[in-house]
Formats: C-alpha cells, structure tokens, sequence
C-alpha cells in the first residue's frame, strides 16, 4: 500500500513503485520494461565522470598574493547544520538496454539545542522520482512508468539529441539529475531557516547552489573536497602547507549565474605526516557580508566544530559533527 506523503515529502520506494508496476496492465507486452532483480549498487558508489583536478586564480580580496593568517581560539557560534543524502538505482530496464533510475534525495537541518541536535522545521525534505530518458524508451514504456503513481522526470533537456547512445550515458544524466533535486530540496531549507531564523547555519558544501539564499549573512559554506584549488602555482605552497588553526587571506570566487562568493581556506588538524589536504577545508560567505573580522569569527566557529570527532566516517578530518548527524539521521528515517 502506497504511503501518505505530506508537502515535505513525495513518491514511493523502489519496492512500492515495482508492486504497482507489476500490476499494471499488460506491463511485460506492451511496454518493453524489464525489471532489474539483481540489486545493484547505488551510482553514487560508482566513480563519476569529474573535471580533473586543477588550479583556478581567483582574485584576492584581503592583501595582495594568498598568505597564511592565525585564527583565534575555536567559540561556538553555529546553531544548526545542514546536508543532503542521495541514492540512485537502476531498476528497470527499456529497448536497447536504458536504464531507468529510481532516485531518492533528501535534505534536513539539525539545530543544537541544550548540546542536542534536533530536526528543525519538524521533518525532513524528502523526493523519491523515476529518471528516465522518456523520448528514447518510447510511448508505450513512458505511459508504463506513470502507472507507478510517482513523478516522472525526462533526464534528456532540449539539447540531447534524440537518439540511443552508450548505456552509461543515460547513468550519468540520471545521477546528476538526482543530484540537482537535492540541491533543490537544500535550497529549499535554506531558504526558509534565513526567512524564520537569525542565527548561523554551517552548509555542507559551497554557497553557489543557494542562489538568493547565498546573499544572507546567516550561511556558511564549508567544502571538503578540493579539485579545484584557488591557487596559483607560485602560492600553492600556503594552501598546503597552512598549520592547525590558520587559514589562508581570503579571495573572491565569481561563478557567472550562481553568484560571487567570499572564501579562503582553513585547516582544522594538523597534517604533518599526512596527506597535504588533511584537515583542510574552505569556507564561502556572501561576498557583501565579509570582512577581515568576519573571517576571523567564522573561521572560529568553523573551528569549534571539530569536536565530537566524525568517526568512523573517513571524512573525519574535515567533517563537522553536526552533519555527519544529518547524514546519519536522514539515513535511518528515509528509506
């Protein structure tokens, strides 16, 4: 039996939306549909086709050339956190071997409360859909897919061509696609913690897909990853070599659409025997909302929250609790 969703939540599991598939009439003849009975993977575990690593200048807004800068003591100043969880699997198969994916994202703020973290907003985001490259898999085996009662979304744009190609291909658009509903769902909180709330919220990742949310004072964008570096090679060495409670002077990321951010680099750990990029974040606010000072207090707050540690997640060294909480906590509830 299908579940009662309310506005933060939509769609149906893999196993709901299969059942009501399998009822469907003339399922196997006319709409050239197989289902997937080996459970693979999510995609999400699979490599992903990524830009390789690289070096992008950025223009300095804190002194001239990129320097290190000693952060004051670690104060708590955060209130809440907030993260995502994706998982897409191919579950259904149409002509030529296409896969169709079913996608769960989901999203949810933690605030701290009395040293608790608590789901704020009452529930979390939650959008389960079928991905699917309609205009390839044909009349017939798009009308098959509505019958699972679930939204459906077309991974092909305008500008795909419409003919078959490689398999893996359609992978990929599914993956980034799920990916893109959860930036929404993100977004989404966002949006409503900066119109209801006056307090810091840390943000998994980077500001650039907040949109109008970017602009607020209240966010804070810490990004763990690091193919990109803002760096040029003659101060790539302040990057990596930066100790436990320093961050770099801060420069400005302009990304076209998405807005202009302000963001430097802060390392959390000491790294010395370790992998360079150890400990090591970077950290986006508004570009109208920064200054020397505010860079100095955001980075203690980012400080703060090395502790409790984020093990076993082998991102611990760049994790802050309070989303590993959000990650774990959407894990156990959405399924």
């Amino acid at each position: 039996m299908a579940s009662t969703y309310d506005f933060t939540e939509s769609g149906t599991s893999v196993r709901e939306a299969l059942r009501a598939l399998r009822t469907a009439p003339n399922f196997g003849d006319a709409a050239g549909l197989s289902i997937v009975t080996d459970s693979a993977p999510p995609l999400e575990l699979a490599p992903a086709d990524v830009t390789p690593p690289r070096l992008e200048p950025a223009a300095p807004i804190e002194g001239g050339a990129l320097s290190a800068l000693s952060v004051s003591g670690p104060v708590t100043g955060v209130a809440a956190f907030l993260d995502g969880i994706q998982r897409s699997r191919v579950f259904l198969t149409g002509p030529n071997g296409l896969p169709i994916v079913h996608g769960l994202a989901a999203a949810v703020i933690r605030r701290r409360s009395n040293r608790a973290l608590h789901t704020w907003g009452g529930s979390p985001r939650v959008s389960r859909a079928v991905y699917a490259p309609l205009a390839l898999l044909g009349p017939a085996a798009a009308a098959g897919l509505r019958t699972m009662r679930m939204e459906v979304v077309d991974t092909l744009t305008d500008a795909d061509p419409p003919s078959v190609d490689h398999p893996a291909l359609f992978l990929g658009l599914a993956r980034h696609a799920v990916q893109e509903r959860r930036e929404t769902l993100e977004r989404a909180l966002a949006e409503r913690w900066c119109a209801a709330e006056h307090e810091p919220l840390f943000v998994d990742g980077g500001l650039s897909g907040m949109r109008a949310a970017a602009a607020s004072e209240l966010l804070i964008g810490v990004v763990k990853s690091h193919r990109t570096l803002y760096s040029l090679p003659a101060t790539l060495g302040v990057v990596t070599g930066l100790a436990a409670g320093f961050r770099t002077t801060a420069f400005q990321i302009d990304r076209r659409q998405r807005g202009i951010v302000a963001s430097w680099y802060l390392r959390l750990r000491d790294a010395g025997g370790r992998d360079p990029f150890f400990g090591l974040v970077r950290v986006e606010v508004a570009r109208e909302t920064w200054t020397p000072a505010r860079a100095d207090e955001v980075s203690r707050w980012v400080l703060a929250e090395r502790a409790p540690v984020s093990l076993p997640d082998p991102r611990w060294s760049t994790m802050a609790y309070g989303i590993r909480d959000c990650e774990e906590y959407l894990r156990a509830v959405v399924n």
